[in-house]
């Protein structure tokens, strides 16, 4: 009956809440007016049939709240919440008359961290160049009902996001958002940092703790990997991660400063050396080829031209169990606890085909269980993953466990440490055979090496000091580990 009265619930202007006016004296009512009358008279019918029913349908049809005021006697029959004048009203209606009293507040309370003003970055580059798609088409209309402001930076170049972020005054915003893929979050995520050094009056060339950014980063997916997305809401969903922005949902993360022994070279929560980088590197030269066939073609090239990196590895242990971690990573930390003390570095020295240096688990649809599922999202820690020089058939198949439920681990070539600190220190070759991919071998010819750090290209030829810091960034998100462990109900009305 609410349904078929719905068009009658929204009064001109100036109108009060009552019944309407009489009909013309001698006169036929208007359409309005006949209208009404049957209502009320169908309304009349249905309190009839609620007085010869049971006294359970009584207490179902009576409110179950405060209803607004009525005259001595009126019994409501049905009750809804419905727009009137772009209020939400509580409308009951009765025998007699449909009667309505605004609801207060209008806005949801709970969501203390809900943000009224948001700076956005947009990549229009970002995969198959949908990032702008995807944000006015999904992403701003939400935000438009829910009354958040925005101001928009369509970025035309890469660093583009970075430099407008050293110059904006974040206090006029209550967040930031990047829409694009793990390369543009990342760039986003350095900015923000960055910039709150600079605000803090901290040396940018050499930040042995840095300060928290001032305001949380919401992450919008809009690329390839989507690896930051994956890990915050469990799913590449661009309307999910925008409601939880929406929400205010805030979740503190680890973040990981790069570095060499004069200056800070950026912050990441991320990186890959050797062929997790080199990957990445032949995929750049080759930006012209679509985005798909770009990455394959990177992925298959590197992996038919496999070589070991030598380098030597220095880390810092981290002694605090946890109870979900790999056997092969508990077995690692108890052989290092044996050799000195929980201060003490440990050094490794060979021949790699990767290393991963990870502060989050870096979950995927290529790796469902995540990069890194020895690490948590912010429990001041890093995975420290080495893969040792073996066969390409046997490193095929560790890379073919990180898309199965098993343990990709399980390998003798590969060891696991849990970590605060890493120093990589490349060993230049000498000596290249000439038939070796030239282009894969020409940055370390020259003695830059390439690192992957967060889907992001960088060259660095000395040595490069990784350090984790907790907590040191807010996101929009939930923490994934917490959903799956959390048996929620519904309830509907």
């Amino acid at each position: 009956m609410l349904r078929a009265a719905a068009p009658f619930l929204r009064p001109q202007r100036g109108a009060r809440p009552g019944p309407g006016p009489e009909p013309p004296a001698g006169g036929r009512p208007p359409p309005g007016e006949q209208r009404a009358r049957a209502v009320a008279a169908g309304a009349a019918r249905a309190r009839s049939a609620a007085a010869a029913a049971p006294e359970e349908r009584r207490r179902r049809v009576a409110p179950l709240a405060a209803a607004p005021p009525a005259e001595a006697g009126e019994e409501p029959l049905l009750r809804g919440i419905f727009e009137i004048s772009k209020r939400s009203c509580d409308v009951v209606l009765s025998a007699r008359r449909l009667r309505w009293s605004p609801i207060l507040p209008e806005s949801p309370t709970g969501f203390q961290n809900r943000p009224k003003s948001l700076k956005v970055f947009v990549n229009p580059s970002s995969h198959k160049r949908e990032a702008t798609h995807v944000y006015y088409e999904q992403v701003a209309p939400l935000f438009k009902l829910a009354d958040i402001k925005t101001d928009v930076t369509v970025t035309e170049y890469e660093g583009h996001a970075l430099s407008v972020l050293k110059e904006c005054e974040l206090q006029a915003f209550d967040g930031v958002v990047c829409v694009g893929g793990d390369g543009s979050v990342s760039e986003v995520a350095h900015g923000l940092l960055l910039k709150a050094q600079i605000d803090a009056g901290k040396d940018t060339d050499y930040i042995p703790t840095p300060v928290k950014a001032p305001v949380p980063l919401g992450v919008i997916p809009a690329g390839t990997a989507n690896i930051l997305a994956h890990t915050l809401y469990g799913i590449k969903h661009a309307v999910t991660a925008t409601l939880h922005i929406v929400m205010g949902h805030i979740q503190p993360v680890d973040v990981c400063t790069f570095s060499t022994p004069s200056k800070l070279l950026r912050f990441g929560f991320s990186a890959m050396f050797g062929f997790g980088a080199r990957t990445l590197a032949l995929a750049e030269k080759h930006r012209w080829m679509p985005s798909n066939q770009r990455k394959d073609f990177a992925f298959i090239k590197t992996l038919a031209d496999l070589k070991p990196e030598e380098c030597e590895l220095s880390f810092l242990p981290l002694h605090i169990p946890q109870e979900d971690s790999h056997e092969n990573d508990r077995k690692k930390k108890e052989k290092i606890k044996k050799k000195g003390s929980k201060d003490q570095w440990h050094k490794i020295q060979g021949h790699f085909l990767n290393v991963s240096i990870m502060a989050i688990p870096c979950l995927c649809s290529m790796a469902p269980r995540g990069l890194a599922p020895n690490t948590r999202l912010n429990n001041g820690s890093m995975a420290l993953i080495v893969v040792q020089n073996t066969s390409r058939t046997e490193f095929i198949k560790h890379l073919k466990r990180y898309t199965s439920i098993k343990n990709q681990f399980n390998f003798p070539f590969v060891e696991t440490y849990t970590v605060q600190e890493v120093k990589v220190q490349p060993r230049l070759k000498s000596g290249f055979d000439a038939k070796e991919n030239t282009y894969l071998n020409a940055a370390s010819a020259e003695g830059n090496y390439p690192w992957n750090i967060d889907g992001d290209l960088m060259k660095e030829a000395s040595e490069v000091h990784v350090r984790v810091h907790p907590q040191l960034i807010n996101l929009y998100g939930v923490n994934t580990d917490d959903l799956e462990c959390s048996q929620t109900t519904c309830n509907c009305i």
